[in-house]
């Protein structure tokens, strides 16, 4: 690989490659989530973001559920943990004192099928640290203080030019370009790519973070406005800071840490002295809209870039994180494993019904001014029953058991010799996992043999890799003896039933792979 040496603002060397697989603009949650995605299959990406930092700011705090399974698979859930929390109840104010308190999230216990139950809180400047921490182990990293200036793509490649923060230029060519800078995103605009969705009614809301005395960190305050707004404090989890919103503040107030400080003492019965710290700030206009179309020849957009939403039930950073996920084992298969650049069409085809979902959650619950988060928001139940990439032949199916295109539950099981072990195990890496379930008949040497391509798990029946103590896979799957092929994104792809299965699953993996990327074990 050719590189360019080069030395960033801080005064150390660094090399920009001139040839990658994979040029990232945006070294946000999306950016990096597609790196690390990228970097565990042996994609070489580069990620560049025109700031000199990982942005700060606590921002969006809510880690739903589902996402918390992919941050299991990329190896970032520990961390997240170790830095995060669960949300408190939400106290009201009135009068100088509580007058109601109330869980405004929902807690969900966890369940056999559903170990993640709870909305984690994590500020986004320590999911940030916690991602690029994780890209780093992996062995990639983020170009500081570089931004894109424009691009070019012909048949084989984008060409793109970058500029760093000395004001030097360099060409870097890539086999694809994602963008994943932001809402208002450069490479959107050079593309010429609309945006539609609903018109929110107009708006501003201060954000902050800041350290105050004298109030507990119990509960997520808040104060109703004269405005019809509202101003909150939540205790940010494994930090001293809580970040403030002030919803509909009235006038036309600056973030200045001084209006930021006269705002809380005017609507709380803080004082201004109490308001020690005001580390940083931001003005938030409330947009909603998504792209018309997430891929223009070899250039696709991802996050904030593809779609905007109202802050209400945050979804925002968990479906951009998503995004980044659907798409990464898809370069992946597309670049390491010879599949057809055609694969990359369904990023869009499943991503973009999601966004739709999500932008209607979103609108409803900002028009609707709800204090109350369900298990609606945690986006387990959301899937790709209408992708191209679903195959479902089995009939007669009981209610509740998962269908292709539907997520792929997690059971508690044992191995053969009898330890304690999950699905989300045997699923956990890039590959494709295959489950035989009640002993259903597959001919292993007429697939492929590449395991970082695909695994065989066979549960229960004659040599069985796991076994079904508790009745958790049964629970989860049904009864049925069948063969279900799992997405490295945890989705299921195939569901097949007994009889002729190896021939079906071949099928399904030619559909996906092309032939070029089955060599079988046999």
């Amino acid at each position: 690989m050719e590189l360019n040496t080069v030395k960033d603002s801080a005064g150390t060397a660094d090399t920009l490659p001139a040839t990658v697989d994979v040029l990232i603009t945006g070294g946000g949650p999306t950016g990096i989530a597609l790196g690390i995605d990228l970097a565990r299959r042996g994609v070489r990406a580069l990620i560049v973001e025109r700031q000199d930092h990982l942005s700060p700011g606590a921002r969006g705090t809510g880690l739903q559920p589902r996402s918390q399974e992919v941050y299991e698979d990329l190896g970032l859930l520990e961390a997240a943990r170790e830095v995060g929390g669960l949300y408190p109840p939400t106290a009201l104010w009135e009068n100088g004192r509580i007058a109601e308190v109330h869980e405004m999230i929902e807690r969900v216990a966890p369940t056999p099928d559903a170990p993640h139950s709870n909305t984690l809180m994590v500020p986004q400047f320590r999911n940030l640290q916690v991602l690029h921490a994780r890209l780093t182990e992996l062995g990639g990293s983020v170009l500081f203080g570089t931004e894109l200036t424009g691009f070019a793509q012909d048949a084989d490649r984008v060409t793109a030019r970058l500029r760093r923060a000395d004001g030097t230029e360099h060409t870097v060519r890539a086999a694809y370009l994602v963008a994943a800078d932001g809402g208002r995103s450069t490479v959107r605009r050079a593309l010429g790519t609309a945006m539609s969705g609903p018109d929110l009614e107009p708006g501003v809301a201060l954000l902050a973070d800041v350290r105050i005395d004298g109030l507990d960190r119990d509960h997520w305050h808040r104060w109703m406005l004269p405005t019809g707004g509202f101003l909150g404090l939540l205790p940010l989890a494994g930090t001293d800071l809580f970040q403030t919103m002030i919803a509909g503040p009235g006038g036309n107030p600056d973030t200045s840490p001084e209006t930021i400080r006269a705002l809380i003492a005017e609507h709380t019965h803080l004082a201004a002295e109490q308001i020690r710290d005001v580390v940083w700030t931001s003005l938030f206009r409330p947009r909603a809209g998504m792209a018309d179309s997430y891929r223009e020849g070899r250039v696709f957009l991802a996050g904030d870039a593809a779609h905007v939403h109202s802050p209400a039930g945050g979804q925002g950073l968990n479906t951009s994180v998503q995004d980044a996920y659907n798409l990464g084992w898809k370069l992946g298969l597309v670049l390491r494993h010879g599949a057809p650049d055609t694969l990359l069409d369904s990023y869009g085809t499943e991503r973009r019904p999601i966004a739709a979902h999500i932008l209607e959650t979103s609108t409803r619950l900002h028009r609707s001014r709800s204090l109350r988060r369900g298990r609606d928001l945690h986006q387990l139940g959301l899937g790709y029953p209408d992708s191209p990439l679903s195959r479902e032949l089995r009939t007669d199916l009981a209610v509740g058991v998962p269908v292709a295109g539907d997520r792929a539950p997690d059971a508690p099981c044992r191995t053969a010799d009898g330890r304690p072990t999950r699905l989300f195990d045997a699923f956990r890496g890039p590959h494709f996992t295959l489950l035989v379930l009640g002993g259903a008949t597959l001919d292993a040497t007429a697939l492929p043999a590449d395991p970082a391509l695909l695994r065989i798990v066979r549960v229960g029946g004659p040599d069985a890799d796991l076994l079904d103590a508790d009745g958790h896979v049964r629970d989860a799957y049904g009864s049925t003896p069948a063969v279900l092929l799992v997405r490295p994104d945890g989705y299921l792809a195939l569901g097949a039933p007994d009889g002729d299965a190896t021939a079906k699953v071949s099928a399904a993996l030619a559909d996906l792979l092309g032939t070029a990327a089955l060599q079988p074990a046999g």
